[in-house]
């Protein structure tokens, strides 16, 4: 026998006083929330702004860097 076996079959308990929430209602409760508002727009501008600019994705040393790796 199972500590639950006396409620198993209860039906489940609906307000009389409060409308049941709907699934959309629900699940909107436990969605994620937007904690940095607008940082992904950020994220997708810089990523846009990187993309034009090919210059922009090419690294090019400066001139104590080619010293410095000339010297090994």
């Amino acid at each position: 026998m199972s500590k639950y076996d006396d409620i198993i079959d209860h039906p489940h308990y609906q307000s009389a006083k409060r409308p049941h929430m709907t699934m959309l209602n629900r699940a909107a409760q436990f969605a994620p929330f937007a904690a940095l508002t607008g940082y992904g727009e950020m994220v997708e501008q810089t990523a846009d702004s990187i993309n034009e600019n090919t210059d922009a994705n090419l690294y090019q040393p400066d001139e104590n860097e080619i010293r410095h790796e000339s010297s090994f």
